[in-house]
């Protein structure tokens, strides 16, 4: 085909897949010369790309998908990048006939692998290169750069945080969507006890009380912003953080687009199965023990499965420890 002047990107959900397709667009845009790069996704995740210098126009999923096709149509695209691969963007597809890319999912071998735990199934690559697949055939090439966040402004240290906790802190994400995802709080006050660094804790309103619970337990090194920042402050705050520790969430991955030195828990979901593992991070530790019944679930459970919540129970408190502190 000849050399696409106008780009839809597609990726609905969630924060995580989202902000991984920012390399994407970004190597769309300075590899095409004047190539337009698009995006479609929820409203809600508008945050990821409001800033993002290398985008052209942001779009959002209609109430309706007949309203979102008629959209794409008026838009005149010469090629769509579908990243999601669903039943909805597939009907986008063949409603709009505009030529298309798709990203392979590997549905099948991730079902296999997560049914009977045959990790030889896992693939090796990181969703970021298997973004970039679909859009090789452009002649576009990986540029071995993080991922991209723009926060909306520059805020202050002093507006956010108390002056105890402004000059050298770890930010702790303890908010995540799913149960399996998080660690007990008797595990986090564990972990937070043994940092020498002040600890600022990151989350919603969700999590308020257990951040309560663990400043209780631990004292004036922990400062809570849960409930009390928005989710650009909350980047912003991760941005100016020495180490940063966090669970399978997106704020967590939001992280590695400022190069901080991550240590990233995980419980019943793997890095292995997602392939979500901190990209391009110059220093990171991925933590999880190995376990017959995990991965339990791709996205995350309520409760545990069997009960017994191994996973994150049994995982050694002082290998976090010993990362903030170096």
């Amino acid at each position: 085909m000849s050399i696409p002047k106008k780009i839809l990107v597609i990726r609905f959900s969630s924060m995580g897949d989202i902000i991984y397709t920012t390399p994407v667009i970004r190597c769309l845009k300075l590899q095409i010369p004047g190539c337009e790069v698009h995006f479609l996704t929820k409203e809600q995740f508008k945050y990821i790309y409001q800033q993002n210098p290398y985008l052209t126009k942001l779009h959002f999923l209609k109430p309706t998908l007949a309203e979102t096709i008629k959209d794409i149509k008026a838009e005149k695209f010469d090629l769509i990048i579908d990243l999601h691969n669903n039943l909805r963007t597939t009907i986008i597809k063949l409603a709009t006939r505009i030529p298309s890319s798709t990203y392979k999912k590997d549905t099948v071998k991730k079902w296999l692998a997560l049914k009977f735990k045959w990790t030889s199934l896992f693939s090796k690559d990181h969703l970021v290169d298997r973004y970039l697949e679909t859009v090789k055939f452009l002649g576009v090439e990986n540029d071995n750069k993080p991922i991209d966040y723009y926060v909306a402004r520059e805020y202050q240290l002093q507006d956010l945080l108390p002056a105890t906790h402004q000059d050298k802190f770890v930010a702790f994400v303890i908010g995540a969507t799913h149960f399996t995802k998080r660690l007990p709080n008797h595990k986090i006050i564990e972990i937070c006890k043994g940092i020498n660094l002040p600890i600022v804790l990151l989350g919603g309103n969700d999590v308020k009380d257990n951040a309560e619970e663990i400043k209780m337990a631990v004292g004036s090194n922990i400062y809570s912003t849960c409930g009390l920042t928005n989710l650009d402050q909350s980047v912003f705050l991760v941005s100016r953080a020495h180490k940063v520790i966090g669970f399978d969430t997106g704020l967590t991955h939001i992280a590695e687009a400022f190069d901080k030195p991550i240590a990233s828990i995980w419980g019943g979901t793997t890095p292995e199965l997602l392939g979500v593992y901190p990209y391009k991070i110059k220093n990171s530790l991925l933590a999880g023990i190995d376990l017959s019944c995990r991965p339990c679930s791709k996205f995350g459970l309520e409760k545990c499965p069997l009960g017994h919540f191994d996973c994150m129970e049994k995982l050694p408190g002082e290998i976090i420890v010993n990362f903030s502190n170096e």
